[in-house]
């Protein structure tokens, strides 16, 4: 290669995504779809409170119906943990071996299955994956084991990506590993299975849906970047022509289901149909593009949390739940953003609210901030415990994430970051 191409800009952008099966029903075909794999014995893996809704049970059903060997772990935690993962993997090595794993479940679930089929196959420590500078970010040195994704919920978007997100107990720190060969082979996304979520779930993961499609949308531009060489290139290589038609698109579909999908508590066919397409529109664009300052911040946000515990949600310990830690700075983010892409965060404003008027930095925000409203978020960091003594705790936190923050539109700096969150304590 030509390394006179490294002081030029980036003229190349990457798109990957798992083979898809979609719509109500899908999940009753998983076994069929393994066999075709020449899968025997299959490791599925779910949490306690899914376990209990019944649709771990009607996949494994489905699975032994073709013949296939499962065996269950149900002790995935909400919210992973580096504990939790390993507790996985142990269990995995000591039941296994098996040919394939399924996830079924939120994206705990499927970020637990992703460390489980690293670890049974690939030598070294938890530890030794985890994204630098909190671990080693180690290149996976064998294939990882076949790992379908069944969403359960509609938001996370793990069922598309290359991510695997944890909370480093000693460390106070979510952080986690990020390789292509963590993206699962096959997402599975039936809408019956997320049509009977808690409104306060379907509330939190709707707004990871969202801010999955506003941060690819509004990130860095794929060409403003450093050219790379193939072995440089990353998962997240800003925002591209391709990675925008998902993100449009699944702006678009909130815009007419995701109040709806909240009122209703358990959502109507066609409203889970359109939170699932949503949901999946958006991972297929961040899971290329990428992410970048609301969820550098929810890190934090969610990993020092003290007392707080949501409606709809496991109460035994306090959690901000991912989705909804993310949208709690994200109107702030993205008025900061503003002056890096003014017509991009007007024309996504516009998107989800036709209505919205305006042509300056507060359009999106105060969009943002009414469907927060309306959906009965909390109304900033303030309602789920943080005050201003956490603002330079939190920072620190944030400022871990430069893998994250690498693709915003425009420098973040450390006081830029404490302004973003000092001004989210409330919205309205």
């Amino acid at each position: 290669m030509d390394l006179d191409r490294l002081d030029h800009r980036e003229s190349v952008f990457t798109y990957a995504a798992p083979a898809l099966k979609f719509g109500r029903g899908a999940s009753r075909e998983l076994g069929y779809d393994l066999t075709t794999w020449g899968v025997r014995r299959v490791l599925l893996v779910t949490d306690p409170g899914v376990a209990a809704a019944g649709h771990p049970a009607a996949v494994a059903e489905a699975l032994v119906e073709r013949g296939l060997s499962v065996t269950t772990y149900d002790g995935a935690r909400v919210e992973p943990t580096d504990e939790s993962l390993r507790h996985a993997a142990e269990f995995a090595r000591a039941e296994g071996p098996f040919d394939a794993v399924v996830a079924v479940g939120g994206g705990s679930s499927i970020d637990t299955a992703k460390a489980v089929a690293l670890l049974v196959t690939n030598p070294g420590e938890l530890m030794d994956y985890v994204n630098a500078p909190v671990g080693k970010a180690r290149a996976p040195e064998q294939p990882l084991l076949p790992l379908v994704a069944v969403p359960t919920t509609t938001g996370t978007g793990s069922e598309s990506t290359t991510i695997c997100v944890m909370d480093v107990l000693a460390l106070k720190v979510k952080t986690g590993i990020s390789h292509p060969a963590l993206r699962p082979r096959l997402a599975v996304v039936d809408p019956d299975l997320s049509a009977t979520q808690p409104a306060g779930v379907t509330a939190a993961a709707g707004m990871d849906i969202l801010c999955h499609a506003l941060e690819s949308y509004t990130a860095r531009w794929y060409a403003d970047f450093d050219a790379k060489t193939p072995e440089q290139r990353v998962p997240y290589c800003g925002s591209n022509p391709i990675a925008d038609l998902w993100s449009e698109r699944a702006l678009g579909l909130l815009a007419g289901a995701f109040r709806d999908a909240v009122r209703e508590g358990g959502m109507a066919p066609e409203v889970a149909e359109q939170m699932a397409m949503a949901a999946t529109f958006a991972g297929l664009g961040f899971g290329n593009a990428g992410v970048h300052i609301p969820h550098a911040n929810a890190y934090p946000i969610a990993g020092r949390v003290r007392d707080y515990r949501p409606a709809g949600y496991p109460s035994d310990e306090p959690i901000v739940p991912h989705g909804m830690a993310v949208a709690l700075t994200a109107p702030e983010a993205f008025r900061f953003t503003f002056d890096a892409a003014p017509e991009r965060h007007l024309r996504a404003a516009r998107l989800l609210d036709p209505a919205a008027e305006g042509d300056g930095p507060d359009v999106l925000p105060r969009t943002l901030a009414t469907l927060m409203r309306d959906i009965g978020l909390p109304n900033g960091l303030g309602e789920v415990g943080y005050g201003e003594a956490d603002v330079d705790d939190l920072v620190a936190g944030a400022v871990q994430q430069q893998r994250l923050l690498a693709t915003a539109p425009k420098p973040v700096t450390d006081d830029d970051l404490a302004g973003i969150i000092g001004s989210s304590m409330q919205h309205w």
